[in-house]
């Protein structure tokens, strides 16, 4: 069995402080394209955590948003097991100053918001567990906060 290191294994996660944005990964696929993997951390690790239902209204707005923007080619867009942020795959690279902004104006549709997109029994495999209200709450903290860009 080949053993695999995963990065964010090695984020001391004691010495960051959120919210931040991270160049999490960078890699060049076998057909040269780069892709990136960014860490968009809401809530400071072992500290504060996102409730479920406002992590997961969180992930249905920003991966509309993000998209809609077509700015960036998005790859995935997936929540942290351990809920304090999300992972953002997408073919690069990617000038993180000009994607914190871009992130930013997601995160204000977000405040925003005055619906919830794709939370139909037929649309969501676990559709009644959201939350607008919290889901405003950790976009605004976020941008209230003007996230550190980490490498």
């Amino acid at each position: 069995m080949t053993k695999h290191i995963v990065k964010s294994f090695n984020l001391d996660h004691t010495k960051v402080t959120a919210p931040f944005i991270r160049l999490a990964d960078e890699i060049i696929s076998p057909k040269g394209d780069i892709i990136v993997k960014l860490d968009l951390r809401f809530t400071q690790p072992n500290k504060e955590f996102m409730d479920m239902p406002a992590m997961h209204t969180m992930e249905h707005l920003l991966a509309t948003y993000l998209r809609d923007g077509g700015k960036y080619k998005i790859i995935d867009f997936s929540p942290m097991g351990c809920q304090t942020g999300f992972y953002l795959t997408l073919f690069g690279p990617v000038d993180l100053a000009e994607f914190k902004d871009y992130f930013k104006a997601c995160l204000k549709l977000v405040a925003e918001a005055q619906t919830i997109p794709g939370t139909q029994e037929k649309e969501c495999g676990n559709y009644k567990s959201h939350s607008l209200a919290n889901a405003k709450k950790f976009a605004l903290n976020f941008l209230n906060a003007d996230a550190e860009i980490l490498k």
